[in-house]
């Protein structure tokens, strides 16, 4: 016991202004700058582009909504993990603490850490995907020479930015926080500010073009030409419109993981998913009627490596656009890689704890932080970075990603079961209607992403299920220590 009292112990840092910028930072990466032109390929309509963005926006703030409770339930140190363990079984936790390892937190990483360095090349050219620093790294193959992956100049950028960020979290979570802090005020007052900017250069014959047939779901071609939809294949493509926003819209949970170092969890982790997600979701509507009242939904559609922000930009501010939104990418996408490195080890903490992950993930260092975790997710989101594969992963994040949404929504239900009297500080709001509306809508959209994105989710749903096997060697083991320990 002695020893224990000895041990570094998290300390409780996080005000609620810090829980609401590292939601909002988390949550506001290179997403909303890209993704609205796959979106209006898929929709091919002004209306139901912005359709799109606020069915997105009601889920995750009906999430965040229902979520207060489980967080208010148990204010600790790795949240969703918990969440699933508590309402289900330590196999469910396990299961989303290591698609969480695998793919959601280390995939996001990389994927932000890349754009980091797409957009600075705007600014360095010298630094761009273009230049290929290792053009070709051999391997044999069949006995036979053969060409492999390049690397190039942004993906050792990329790598460099995660290991900044993870050393400068390793040295304890004041330090995290005021980057999260610092950087996410400026990105928000940025993209307020484009904003501001955008309706003063409204068009009105784009505004009105693009409004003029605003609820025609249809598909709009590449070369402006549009293709009807039957139902079903409306619906389909309603789903995957829908998964570029939710990819842009996720993280919003990452306060719950840090929770454990919150100044007053019971109440403010709640208060920063409400506020944190109401300010995305708002600057995320309003950013997408911009694009709709500068561009045309042809060249919002076929923008430059799916660029809108940037071609919206430079109907805003002219030549100096291109520089003006590199900057503010930058500054978006270096914050919100450090509230997902800052938040995403605590998860690895939590179940080490329970005998489920890497023991010395469960090692808080002197900083009072688990630095051993934080190495760890970096070196994985490092190895995606380099692999170039990361955008694969990130096609089906949104599908994994919403089924344990939806599992952890339902558990609140569970748990009115089976803990009716169990303190809960916080109720979820419009609960049973509303947590009920969002676990219908959930399943919905896996099951025609199951239908319209096989391939993508199967091997989401293949790494989800990989976990199984590798859930009972880790109960093994740990079983196998704990009669070792006992033994002696």
């Amino acid at each position: 016991m002695k020893e224990d009292l000895k041990q570094p112990q998290m300390k409780h840092e996080l005000s609620l202004l810090d829980g609401t910028m590292l939601v909002a930072g988390s949550m506001i990466g290179s997403g909303i700058f890209i993704v609205s032109a796959d979106i209006t390929r898929n929709v091919g309509s002004a209306g139901w582009l912005i359709v799109v963005w606020l069915l997105t926006g009601f889920m995750t703030l009906t999430a965040a909504l229902s979520y207060g409770e489980l967080s208010g339930m148990f204010p600790k140190a790795g949240g969703q993990y918990v969440y699933l363990k508590e309402s289900y079984n330590k196999l469910t936790g396990f299961l989303y603490g290591w698609s969480f390892f695998a793919v959601i937190q280390t995939g996001t990483i990389a994927a932000v850490g890349v754009a980091f360095s797409k957009f600075a090349a705007y600014i360095i050219p010298e630094i761009s995907e273009d230049q290929l620093l290792f053009p070709h790294i051999y391997h044999l193959k069949h006995g036979e020479v053969a060409k492999g992956f390049t690397i190039s100049a942004a993906q050792l950028v990329s790598i460099g930015i995660i290991l900044i960020l993870t050393f400068i979290n390793t040295r304890g979570v004041k330090s995290g926080k005021i980057i999260q802090t610092t950087f996410t005020m400026t990105k928000l007052l940025s993209l307020f500010g484009l904003i501001a900017f955008g309706f003063l250069a409204f068009k009105g014959d784009i505004w009105h073009a693009n409004w003029a047939n605003a609820w025609n779901l249809q598909k709009l071609n590449m070369d402006g030409t549009f293709s009807s939809y039957t139902m079903d294949a409306a619906l389909g493509a309603m789903a995957i419109a829908m998964v570029g926003s939710i990819f842009s819209s996720d993280a919003w949970n990452s306060v719950t993981f840090v929770a454990g170092e919150m100044k007053n969890p019971k109440r403010d982790v709640a208060l920063s998913m409400m506020f944190g997600t109401l300010i995305v979701t708002l600057i995320y509507v309003l950013a997408n009627v911009v694009y709709t009242g500068v561009l045309s939904l042809h060249d919002i559609a076929i923008a430059d490596k799916d660029r809108v922000a940037v071609a919206a930009s430079h109907v805003i501010f002219g030549n100096a656009g291109t520089v003006v939104i590199a900057l503010m990418i930058m500054v978006s996408t270096f914050g919100c890689n450090n509230g997902l490195i800052l938040s995403g080890a605590r998860v690895y903490y939590t179940m080490a704890k329970d005998g489920l992950f890497f023991k010395r993930t469960g090692e808080l260092n002197k900083f009072s932080v688990p630095g051993f975790g934080l190495w760890i997710q970096c070196l994985v989101a490092c190895v995606l970075c380099l692999s170039g594969r990361y955008g694969d992963l990130l096609d089906m994040i949104s599908f994994v990603v919403v089924i344990f949404y939806v599992l952890t929504i339902f558990g609140i239900f569970r748990l009115r079961a089976s803990r009716p009297d169990a303190e809960r500080p916080y109720k979820a709001i419009g609960y049973p209607v509303l947590p009920a509306i969002y676990i219908l809508m959930g399943i919905a959209f896996c099951i025609l992403l199951a239908i319209y994105e096989r391939t993508y989710t199967l091997f989401g749903l293949g790494i989800v299920l990989i976990g199984i096997p590798i859930y009972f060697i880790a109960q093994r083991n740990s079983s196998d220590e704990s009669k070792a320990t006992t033994d002696n």
